[in-house]
């Protein structure tokens, strides 16, 4: 299997700079427009808590139309993933370029558990957001960007366990938003993150044949 700068990678397979969505080219009324929205949204989510403000109170504050807002994010679940966008794009560049052992030049399974801690890093710091991304409409967690990119990520360093993309689903299962937020009260940071470890350890490279 050749070795690309982002990690083992097969012949078949995506390179992971694909998945990664580029900023759409916007005229500068529409910019403007996108940085008010998003503003508004950060203002507002921050001052009342995600679940409690409403899209039409988002396209008030940043004073623009209700179809504007719902043509440009689509729905709330949009306008989470578009604010988390930023630090969605730093980790994956820390990923693709970064020192290891979460970039390139370690072990894969040491990437694995790099790559487990700095996710729960970036969901821990915007827990709400990350949760409203994923689950304001069914299904949203799958259609995201960003979750293709860590699905391909784990599913490239798992290369030669039994099921490589099934694997990376069940890590991935583990850090679902609601999954944490139901789990954090009770289980505290320390053992989510002891736990992902585990489980990495257990079906990922180098683990005991069953």
């Amino acid at each position: 299997m050749p070795e690309k700068s982002n990690g083992p990678q097969s012949d078949s397979t995506m390179p992971l700079e694909l998945l990664r969505t580029p900023p759409p080219k916007e005229r500068a009324d529409a910019a403007r427009n996108r940085a008010a929205v998003l503003d508004a949204a950060a203002r507002l989510f921050a001052e009342h808590g995600v679940q409690h403000v409403s899209m039409d109170q988002v396209a008030a504050a940043a004073g623009v139309g209700k179809g504007t807002l719902f043509r440009r994010f689509g729905d709330k679940s949009g306008l989470a993933a578009a604010l988390l966008d930023a630090r969605e794009r730093a980790l994956q560049e820390a990923i693709l370029s970064g020192p290891p052992p979460l970039g390139p030049g370690a072990a894969p399974a040491d990437r694995i558990e790099a790559f487990l801690d700095a996710y729960l890093d970036h969901l821990l710091a915007c827990l709400d957001l990350v949760r409203m991304s994923e689950t304001a409409v069914p299904g949203a967690r799958y259609r995201i960007g960003s979750y293709r990119f860590w699905h391909h990520h784990l599913t490239i360093l798992l290369a030669g366990t039994p099921d490589p993309q099934h694997t990376a689903h069940t890590l991935l299962a583990g850090l679902a938003a609601d999954h944490i937020a139901a789990l954090l009260p009770e289980l505290g940071e320390q053992r989510l993150r002891e736990g992902a470890r585990r489980l990495a350890r257990t079906v990922g490279p180098g683990a005991p044949a069953t």
